[in-house]
């Protein structure tokens, strides 16, 4: 608004100056023009003491008469120019006046954009081009980095969990609401209004593809499958939503960003999913049983649910090679899935190199892969997250996954331990978003290869999965970490090696730690034998009170 009036008061200047210069260069030819010579004029005399006749004064008078029509046809083209720069003025004036009207409204929807003055556009935009949007930024390090939180209709899932600490949650705020549902309707606005688009949209055949098969389609609320967001404060906040209709293998994905001010589409395209195969590599030495477990999961999920997996397992050493051998090939035989490879080692373990050698077995040209570890529970939502936010060239994606504690000390007042499968739910006591580790991590295999791989220099446990993240984050690909509700790391019993290094080993026991259960939980088994000795202590006063 300062700078509306500003604008004003400076056309209004140049507008009174305009007039008062027409109006005085009127006056000032008038004078100099149109008054009267006196009668001793030299011209109209002639020489002193000598005789004219008539054909001298009629010759001067027709002079003087050619000299005022060309003075006066230059006064009249003057007098019209200056009326046309006072009617510029004057719309120039009326323009700035209507943008200060009451038609702007900034919390408008995305098409009132037009009402708005250019440099309000301007600035707008600028907010775009200096957010994370359309190319990554290069920071510093894993602290600089600005996760995404998702949601969906009726739930957030969220890393700074303030007060309440549930990492799932329903949308409590009102502000959280009304944004979220503005957000997912300004998306289907996007989706069921194509033809609305944005004037420096690019009008090539692949859009025009795109917009006639989104017209096919009327999108509503129950469409929208989850969203991303993540708001830099000096910036904006920017959101990725998905939307799909239950009977066709491809989401929408729409990007918007609010600039502190309205939504203004970023980009609306078709991810098309029905044939994408991702290349899941999980490195491995010894551990069978939990292997089957993990291949368990990956037969209900992958194989039968998704069916465009593939699968390699490196595996470390001999001992346990022919267990997982025949694992591999009793499922193979039971579903007719034979999309895996198993890739020997005799290293020692080494989780970096497994992974590597993974990555570089493949060789069937590009292809998306999952780095996976043998504890994760993969749900099937999660598949589809991978291949929606990892794009070539372009994104990487590291979902925070859901880390479940030790079932013995969270279900201790139970008979027994409950199935996996009800286990997975995002409660305070029952897990945590594991957003320390970067072990689970989608790419293209191009990217990774690009930015080169894993640091092959650590060995054992940790370290590895954040040398390769810092690698991204150094990159000019957008790094989308979020946290998945689709993916949860299963509690398993750590063993931290004397082998290891101090730093691998101060982070095997904070992992430990962390692992076994929430810290209310762990309160209670630090003070247990207090907690036993006040209890008898009020089972005796009740005996004592008793009467006999």
């Amino acid at each position: 608004m300062p700078r509306r009036s500003l604008l004003i008061k400076v056309w209004t200047r140049r507008l009174v100056l305009g007039l008062t210069l027409f109006f005085s260069l009127i006056s000032l030819l008038y004078l100099l023009e149109c008054t009267p010579r006196p009668d001793n004029d030299p011209l109209l005399l002639g020489i002193p003491g000598k005789q004219y006749g008539k054909e001298y004064y009629q010759a001067l008078l027709q002079e003087q008469e050619e000299h005022y029509l060309t003075r006066a046809a230059s006064l009249k083209r003057q007098i019209t120019q200056l009326k046309q720069e006072l009617q510029e003025m004057s719309e120039k004036l009326k323009n700035v006046q209507e943008k200060k009207g009451p038609s702007q409204t900034l919390g408008g929807a995305p098409s009132s954009k037009e009402n708005l003055p250019n440099d309000l556009l301007e600035f707008l935009h600028s907010q775009i081009d200096k957010a994370e949007v359309s190319m990554g930024a290069r920071v510093p390090s894993e602290y600089a980095v600005v996760p995404f939180e998702s949601f969906t209709l009726n739930k957030v899932y969220q890393l700074e969990m303030g007060l309440t600490r549930h990492p799932e949650e329903k949308v409590v705020r009102k502000d959280r609401r009304d944004d979220f549902a503005e957000a997912i309707e300004a998306g289907l606005e996007v989706l069921n209004n194509p033809e609305e688009e944005d004037a420096n949209a690019e009008d090539n055949d692949d859009d025009e593809e795109d917009d006639n098969r989104m017209q096919k389609q009327t999108y509503t609320e129950n469409d929208f499958v989850e969203g991303y967001y993540r708001t830099e404060r000096d910036k904006g906040t920017l959101y990725e939503l998905f939307y799909k209709k239950e009977f066709l293998d491809e989401f929408q994905h729409v990007t918007l960003f609010r600039p502190f001010g309205p939504l203004m589409k970023v980009k609306s395209e078709v991810i098309d999913i029905s044939h994408q195969i991702i290349n899941i590599i999980v490195p491995l030495s010894g551990r069978t049983e939990a292997f089957a477990q993990f291949m368990q999961n990956f037969r209900e999920v992958c194989i039968q649910l998704d069916r465009h997996v593939y699968l390699t397992v490196v595996y470390f050493g001999q001992e346990g090679l022919e267990e997982v051998r025949k694992i591999l090939d009793l499922t193979a035989s039971e579903t007719n899935f034979h999309n895996y490879t198993l890739v020997s080692l005799a290293d020692e373990f080494s989780r970096g190199r497994g992974l590597d050698m993974g990555a570089r077995t493949w060789d069937k040209g590009e292809v998306l892969m999952f780095f996976c570890d043998v504890d994760i529970y993969i749900s099937p939502e999660f598949l589809n997250s991978c291949r929606v936010n990892t794009e070539l060239g372009k994104k990487v994606f590291y979902p925070v996954v859901f880390s479940l504690y030790n079932p013995v000390i969270v279900y201790a007042s139970m008979d027994g331990s409950p199935t996996i499968e009800q286990q997975l739910v995002h409660k305070k006591d029952s897990g945590f978003w594991r957003d320390f580790g970067f072990g689970m991590t989608c790419q293209y295999r191009s990217d990774f290869l690009t930015i080169g791989g894993f640091d092959l220099d650590v060995k054992g446990w940790g370290g590895e999965d954040v040398h390769l993240y810092r690698r991204y984050l150094h990159s000019d690909l957008i790094v989308v970490r979020t946290p998945v509700s689709s993916l949860f790391h299963l509690w398993h019993e750590k063993h931290c090696a004397d082998e290891l290094t101090p730093e691998q080993y101060r982070m095997c026991i904070q992992s430990k730690a962390m692992n076994e259960a929430s810290q209310a939980h762990l309160g209670m088994l630090v003070f247990r034998e207090e907690i036993e000795a006040h209890l008898r202590k009020q089972a005796y006063r009740t005996d004592s009170d008793i009467p006999d």
